[in-house]
């Protein structure tokens, strides 16, 4: 009962650990007859393989997939996709010192009182590399919605706030967002973002950071009025990715500080087009969508693996101090930007198939 699979129709399973031979998932529920090849997937695992720049962890590797089953020719058979990537830089030595330590702020003492048993590896299944294989099946989410829904469908990532440090959304560019390291929507900020990630790793410390993930050219309809809302699967997707603490819906939190004109989304028509607005609500209204851009934004931890001596217990109950020393992401949550992507990616996928499935 370790709930290693997501989704209902569209469905994956992960496994692996991080300083095990190998990572990986299995996926069920994909279509058939979807033109599919390694290098599609490679795409998206290349914006968050570990080591491409100084602002994030230097361990080095390939995240090269290989599809072992349900790809026929090319196409997707409808039979479970099996998929994998080995790990190739690990130094398992590094943890060799602190084994017996719990890290505050990460899984260590919760998995250790839970199952009695740990891989102080890395973290073993709680390390953010599992996150790889979501990514994967994210990338055959998205391929089959690029098909499914066409040229106007689009899900794209960024990096809104680094520490203290916010941008300016409205500045949000695409092109922008592809052409620096932070995932940042707004050029005029990306300088004093390195300068700030720069002397917080030279401290020895890590900051936490806001992600923002849109989702256009979405139909109307996708998502259930209770249980299975498409917000409330979302939210789901995004909290269970690694050091996320907060998820946001549209204005999310900050609805409460708005009045109910300010908050509500006012409707229009001319000739055949509806218009909204505004976007308050996300592009969900009553847990389906409605047409618009689906806006989700999460907060991530600053990463619990840094260089200043912490106090903290080891597994005989004793008080001692940690420093953690290896490579480790500054702010991890650069890297979630192409995690939440595939996600939402999946989470759409999943309620697309069930609306089909139900309204077709």
């Amino acid at each position: 009962m370790s709930f290693n699979t997501f989704g209902k129709l569209f469905r994956f399973t992960t496994w692996g650990e991080s300083h095990g031979p190998a990572i990986g998932c299995i996926i069920d529920g994909c279509p058939p007859n979807i033109n599919i090849k390694e290098q599609d997937i490679q795409i998206e695992l290349n914006k968050r393989k570990p080591g491409q720049s100084k602002f994030t962890t230097q361990r080095k590797e390939d995240d090269k997939v290989q599809i072992l089953s349900g790809v026929f020719d090319g196409k997707t058979t409808g039979t479970p996709i099996s998929l994998i990537i080995y790990n190739q830089d690990m130094r398992s030595r590094d943890y060799e010192t602190i084994k017996n330590k719990f890290r505050p702020g990460h899984a260590d003492f919760t998995y250790f009182k839970k199952y009695g048993i740990r891989d102080y590896r890395g973290g073993g299944r709680s390390s953010a590399r599992e996150t790889a294989a979501r990514v994967a099946a994210g990338a055959i989410a998205k391929k089959v919605l690029e098909i499914k829904i066409g040229k106007k469908f689009k899900v794209i990532g960024a990096v809104t706030q680094l520490g203290i440090l916010g941008c300016d959304v409205n500045k949000w560019s695409d092109q922008t967002i592809k052409k620096n390291s932070f995932f940042c929507p707004d050029k005029s900020i990306v300088k004093l973002w390195e300068k700030y990630l720069l002397s917080i790793r030279k401290s020895g410390s890590s900051c936490g950071a806001i992600i923002e993930i849109r989702a256009r050219g979405i139909p109307v309809g996708l998502g259930a009025p209770i249980y299975s809302k498409l917000d409330m699967d979302i939210a789901s997707a995004m909290m269970s990715i690694n050091a996320v603490k907060g998820v946001n819906i549209g204005s999310g939190m900050n609805s409460a500080q708005l009045t109910g004109e300010q908050n509500s989304d006012e409707i229009s028509q001319k000739g055949k087009k509806i218009k909204f607005e505004s976007n308050n609500a996300g592009g969900i209204l009553g847990g389906i969508s409605s047409g618009q851009e689906i806006i989700v934004s999460f907060a991530v931890k600053p990463t619990s693996s840094i260089l200043k001596s912490r106090k903290t217990v080891d597994r005989f109950g004793k008080n001692t101090t940690i420093s953690v020393k290896g490579r480790h992401d500054p702010c991890v949550g650069i890297r979630a930007v192409p995690v939440g992507e595939a996600m939402l990616n999946c989470v759409l996928l999943d309620h697309y198939l069930m609306n089909k499935a139900q309204c077709s």
